[in-house]
């Protein structure tokens, strides 16, 4: 009985130290993987969106403060020869940036596409990519970031990690990325729930003009 109460008592011990282990090594249960610890940094931290210099589908330079003029800013990170996670994002992105009041978009919320694959998605490879989910172009643009110095320090500040596999192909994190009136990252949202994530910049939008 009392050899029984002492296992009790050490796997007690075990489990209330390993739990607070587990608590400090994810900051408070935050982060569980390296992709979420990455997002709860950057949520935590808001990093200003760095001074970079886009060209978009129309072959139109331009920097992304003049770009923004004090909106908010719906944001993907891809490249038009992905086959994989690329597609659905811009799809998904399609589906919020549609259940956005009409009378947000381009007044208060534009959306941008960033390619992370300069050399290949240029102004013409860029227009034929976003007919395919409905990017007007304009309050909804795809650009690229031709300055290689430029992009490196974008993908670093927002925390997108873009790994080249040699044969044209990348390995990276995908997710949505909203940008906040003075240019700095307010939310990384889940790029597969599409209602949360309409349903989080709505709420922000409708805050924002009280």
């Amino acid at each position: 009985m009392i050899e029984n109460r002492r296992n009790a008592l050490a796997i007690t011990i075990v489990i209330i130290f390993g739990s607070i282990l587990f608590y400090i090594g994810t900051d408070g249960f935050h982060a569980f993987t390296a992709e979420s610890a990455r997002t709860y940094e950057l949520i935590k931290n808001k990093p200003t969106f760095p001074s970079v210099t886009l060209q978009d589908s129309r072959e139109r330079t331009y920097t992304f403060d003049s770009f923004a003029e004090g909106k908010f800013v719906f944001l993907t990170f891809m490249y038009t020869s992905c086959t994989t996670v690329c597609p659905q994002l811009e799809m998904n992105m399609a589906n919020v940036y549609k259940m956005i009041p009409q009378k947000y978009i381009g007044e208060d919320i534009v959306f941008l596409s960033i390619s992370f694959d300069p050399e290949r998605d240029n102004p013409e490879t860029l227009t034929k990519y976003r007919t395919y989910f409905g990017s007007d172009g304009e309050t909804w643009r795809m650009a690229r970031v031709k300055n290689k110095t430029e992009l490196d320090t974008l993908l670093n500040k927002l925390g997108v990690v873009v790994i080249p596999d040699g044969n044209g192909n990348f390995t990276h994190n995908t997710a949505f990325y909203l940008i906040g009136k003075q240019g700095h990252l307010l939310e990384v949202l889940d790029f597969t729930k599409t209602d949360e994530a309409a349903n989080t910049v709505n709420k922000i939008l409708i805050e924002a003009g009280e």
